[in-house]
């Protein structure tokens, strides 16, 4: 199998990006976008297609198993993880590019910062132990699978980093708290909920066709709007 990766690459945050065309071969069918970038790193020999040293690609990369989000960028247009991207599926060229709601701070290794900050602002931990009961242990349970490898973000049409709107990586951790807490602590995060994420959410769901943990987002969110806006919880 060979391919042509087209990397977008650049050097530091204030660098001009430039794309660079690296050959790549395996007999692996089950080689993945990773697989090729360890590989490239591994071998301070490889060249491009024009014959130019590649060097080290900056991307990041913890567990390689869909556990941890930590690989996450644009391949072939789609914001996806890398180790779950397989060549076989990409064709004989694949771009690969970092997140570009996010900014760059080397070739693919983006500032993800946003999100965290987000989750603070909207204060989303326990105070004290609470614990779900019936279906709600269900929806906690969903909504713990959320990697916040921000691909939701990156295809949300109505996100931007610094905007009011928190997007449905905020959103899938808070409906976990609305559905465990008990009404009466629940007063500041509904109205967290209302102000930076029902608000900005026109319903689009492009999040559910890219969450690399296949998170019934649909779900989560008619969930959280019961509770946050509509006052009820499902039964």
């Amino acid at each position: 199998m060979r391919i042509l990766l087209e990397i977008l690459r650049r050097e530091h945050a204030g660098a001009k990006p430039y794309v660079q065309c690296i050959p790549y071969e395996t007999d692996d069918a089950a080689a993945t976008v990773a697989t090729a970038l360890r590989q490239i790193n591994a071998d301070p020999g490889t060249v491009d297609a024009d014959g130019a040293p590649v060097g080290e690609i900056r991307w990041e990369c913890s567990c390689l198993q869909k556990k941890c989000g930590a690989c996450a960028m644009v391949i072939g247009g789609v914001p996806r993880l890398a180790c779950d991207a397989r060549l076989s599926e990409c064709g004989e060229r694949v771009r690969i590019e970092p997140l570009r709601k996010f900014p760059v701070i080397a070739d693919l290794i983006v500032d993800r910062s946003i999100l965290f900050e987000n989750l603070k602002t909207m204060q989303l931990w326990m105070q004290e132990a609470a614990a779900a009961e019936g279906r709600a242990v269900d929806t906690a349970y969903e909504a713990s699978r959320c990697l916040q490898c921000g691909c939701c973000l990156e295809i949300c049409p109505n996100w931007y980093a610094g905007g009011v709107f928190f997007g449905t990586a905020a959103i899938v951790p808070t409906s976990r708290l609305l559905t465990t807490l008990p009404d009466a602590v629940q007063k500041e995060l509904r109205r967290a909920y209302r102000k930076h994420l029902y608000g900005g959410c026109g319903k689009s769901l492009a999040c559910r066709k890219v969450c690399p943990a296949g998170i019934d987002i649909d779900g989560l969110l008619v969930n959280s709007n019961a509770i946050a806006v509509w006052r009820r919880r499902r039964k």
